[in-house]
Formats: C-alpha cells, structure tokens, sequence
C-alpha cells in the first residue's frame, strides 16, 4: 500500500485546502510509494502565516534550550536510519551505503547546528566619540523560504533547514516532486518529535506542474526574508532572479563539472579505487560527483585498463540488493537523458571503454568514454548520472586548463602522493572546494561548502550557515550626552 502523507503547516498535518494530491513514484519499481498533497498559493500562504507567526518566540528562545532540540533530533535521526534505508530506496532509488551516509551526515549537520547556536554573533567595534561603545550584533532575519532536492536527500533536506533554524529563523521548506518524504516531511517528524515549536518549520509539498508557480509564490511574499536553495544550476538561475527582484538574499548551491586529477606521482590502485567512488557513488547524482577524470600522460594506459575492469564489475539495479553500488537513476526519463548525452558523444567521434547502450527503465549503465569532442553535449553538460569521461594530459599547465574549462566551479580531487605538488595544482583550479589526494566528493558539516561560479554562492556549514541567515546590525551606546552644531 502507498505511504499517505499531509503537509505540515503550524505544527499540523494537513491537506492541501484544494483537496488536491499527487504521486510519488518509486523509480526503480514505477510503483506509486506515496501520495501527498499538491498545495496552491493559499496553501504556501498559510505556511508563511504559521512561519511568521512563529518568529519573534522562536528567535527569543534561549541558546540552551534550542541546542537541546538539535541534540534530541540528531539522536532520533540516528535512530531511525533503517527508516532512511527504506525510504530513500523506495522514494529515490538509493542504496544502503548512500543512505547510512545521508542518516549519518543529517545527524551530524543537526549537532553542527547546535553547537552554532551558541557561536559569537557579533563584534565590538573602535568609535569615532570618546567613551562611546559601537557593536556588530548578528540578528535572525525572519522567515526562510528553503528548497531542498531529492539526490541526497537526507543531507540537503536538513541542510536547507538547520542553519537557518539554528540562527533563529523560522522556516517554509519546499521539498523535491522526487522525495518530499525523505527531503521534507521525515526531518520535519524528527525536528517536531524532538520539540521544535509549531509553526518554526513548515513543509509544503506540491505537483510537478505547479513547482513554478509555488515557489515563485514563496519568494514573492514579503515576509520572506531570505532563499536557500540546492538544485540545478539552470533552475537555479530562476531562483535567484526571482529572489534579486524582490531584492532578498539567496544561498545558492547549484550543479558541477567536477573533475579529478591524476598526477604523474599518484598510486594508480588508489586513484582507480577513489575515482570509482568519485564518479558511480548514487549513480553520478551528487553535485559533487566527478563527470571528467584527468590522468596524466605516464599513467593513462594502466590507469584506464584497470578502471574499466572495475566499473565493469560494479553491480547494478536493485537499490535494496546490500552490493548494488549503481542504482536506478530518480526516473526512468533522468536514465534516457543520460543515455541521449552518451549517444550524441559517440556521434560526435567518443569512444566508450565500458557501459553505454540502453537504460533498462531507470537503471543506466556505469559508462566510461573517452575522446569526448568539445562538440559533443556531454563536455559542458552535467552528467548527473553513472558516467564519466578520462582525458589525458602532459603537464600541470594542461591539466589545470581542462578542469577549468567548464562554467562550474564546485569541487575537484587531486591524486597525488606529494602534497606540495598538489597544493600548487590545487591553488589554480577555479573550484569553491578542492581535495588533494583524494576524489571530488566530501562533506563535513562544520566546513564553508558551496561553489563558484555557475555552480552557485554563499556557505553552508558552521559559522557561515549561521552568517548567510543572518544580518549585521550596527549598534552604538553613547557614554555621554553628544553636542550638536546646531
């Protein structure tokens, strides 16, 4: 039987006022795992409503007292990670070890966010009047419109939330058509089984066709006072206009065209073993995830024969199967997707090492190509799937050239056994993150994550969480009564 689920408005489950619902699919099954309400504009409405409604009691609540509720939602969320299991697999197609990653990491996000409340949140700054005291005091700045994906969902679902909450905001979250359960309303369970007052976080799930119309609903109100949003780098972009023409912030943590370079120095096995991961961990559907692997010259051959062994090998299918490491894509359609950029890079004069050829429903094979043409879609295109294109090169210059030749600047592994030679390459690519000896993905919830360029601005993690969803204000004490001139 499908999972039924309402929204959660002011610390209630409800339908939408329309009666309105919608499916979500199952992508590997094409069964229907759940159904759930698919809001209108006076569904967000009243969402906003509860949110502000809710701001000045929360922001005024004590550091101690909202750290505690972080800390008895990390330890629920641990507790529930055979539910993240079955729920990740069934609603997106994940395995098992991405979904113990996503458990772990959410847990870890919500103890960062405790730990952030109590962070300093201002400066005492030197004044221009004797005796006089000027301050820079951090202050919440109200209700947070946050959207939050389907690909890993766990982590980036509470992502979207934590920060923001732990600054004292209140918060609307929209979660991904692809996983409203698994992004949205089961860190919504956890945040509200653990005391979160009603009404400080709010999830309001919709319909695929009404996605636009939603958020644009959600940024234009004006008690909205900040956007946070993780996705696509071409819906991103609409995010972003609509929330600069209402002149509000935005954290924007968009796609990539991450690659992972192989130095002359580096340990062939190690890099083989950590490209493997970089590129098919979820099935290439991380922001993160390394679609162009460059090796030097010296070690192309060795490199390439043993890495197509191993992806050769890699089991596929099942997401429920305890060895499948390449799962269904999130729908059959994202599969074909995938397979019309490898069929138009072959056109264009590829040559594909292993994989390739037709999805079976939403399950691709993991592909390795090679002789990409710059013609070809897939060059500039996020995969965001179980493919991945090696290139070679002959120096740093070259190496350095190709990583940067993409408009997305996310992330980037280096492999290399000299950690000096590393840092002068890594010093050089153009990425908001960068790994020397090790692959593109990674993530730890005290660090600055996010990218630059199309792949986005702003920081999650730690202090800036706490800094992008919050304002400085200036406030000065006077020590004595001033003189004016007239």
């Amino acid at each position: 039987m499908p999972v039924t689920r309402d929204m959660l408005i002011d610390g209630k489950d409800v339908p939408a006022l329309s009666g309105r619902t919608t499916q979500d699919m199952n992508p590997y099954t094409g069964e229907v795992y759940a159904t759930v309400p698919a809001a209108g504009p006076e569904d967000v409405k009243r969402a906003v409503d509860a949110a502000d409604a809710a701001f000045a009691l929360w922001a005024a609540v004590t550091p101690f007292a909202r750290r505690a509720v972080f800390l008895k939602a990390a330890d629920l969320l641990d507790s529930r990670t055979e539910q993240v299991v079955e729920t990740m697999a069934r609603e997106a197609g994940g395995t098992r070890p991405w979904a113990h990653f996503n458990a772990r990491l959410g847990a870890d996000i919500l103890r960062e966010a405790a730990a952030a409340v109590t962070a300093p949140r201002g400066e005492v700054l030197s004044s221009q009047e004797e005796g006089a005291l000027g301050l820079a005091v951090r202050e919440p700045l109200g209700v947070v419109a946050a959207f939050a994906p389907w690909n890993a969902p766990v982590i980036l679902g509470m992502r979207a939330v934590a920060g923001p909450l732990a600054a004292g905001n209140t918060v609307v979250v929209k979660p991904s058509e692809d996983a409203p359960i698994a992004c949205g309303l089961l860190i919504a369970d956890v945040l509200r089984e653990a005391g979160l007052p009603d009404g400080v976080l709010n999830v309001v799930t919709n319909d695929r066709e009404d996605a636009a119309r939603i958020a644009e609903t959600l940024i234009a109100d004006p008690r909205v006072r900040a956007v946070n949003f993780t996705g696509s780098t071409n819906v991103g972009r609409i995010i972003g206009m609509h929330a600069a023409d209402h002149v509000k912030p935005a954290v924007l943590e968009l796609g990539g065209k991450n690659a992972v370079i192989v130095l002359a120095d580096a340990d062939v096995d190690y890099a083989v073993d950590a490209v493997t991961f970089s590129v098919f961990m979820n099935s290439g559907q991380i922001c993160m995830s390394a679609d162009r692997v460059l090796v030097h010259a010296s070690l192309a051959e060795e490199f390439k024969e043993k890495f197509t062994a191993k992806v050769a090998a890699l089991r596929a299918g099942d997401p429920a199967h305890p060895q499948t490491v390449v799962g269904p894509l999130v729908s059959p359609s994202a599969a074909r997707r995938v397979a019309g950029l490898v069929r138009d890079a072959v056109a264009e004069g590829a040559t594909v090492l292993t994989g390739g050829g037709r999805p079976e429903g939403a399950v691709h094979p993991a592909t390795v190509l090679t002789d990409v043409p710059r013609s070809a879609e897939l060059y500039y295109a996020e995969a965001f799937g179980p493919v991945c294109v090696v290139e070679t090169f002959t120096d740093d210059d070259t190496a350095i050239t190709l990583a940067n030749d993409t408009e997305n600047g996310l992330t980037c592994g280096i492999i290399t056994e000299n950690a000096t030679h590393g840092l002068a390459v890594a010093r050089r690519v153009r990425t908001g993150i960068v790994h020397i000896n090790d692959q593109s993905v990674a993530d730890e919830p005290h660090a600055p994550f996010g990218g630059v360029k199309a792949s986005g601005y702003g920081r999650f993690g730690g202090r800036w969480g706490i800094e992008a969803f919050s304002n400085t204000r200036w406030v000065t004490v006077a020590a004595r009564q001033a003189r004016y001139p007239f």
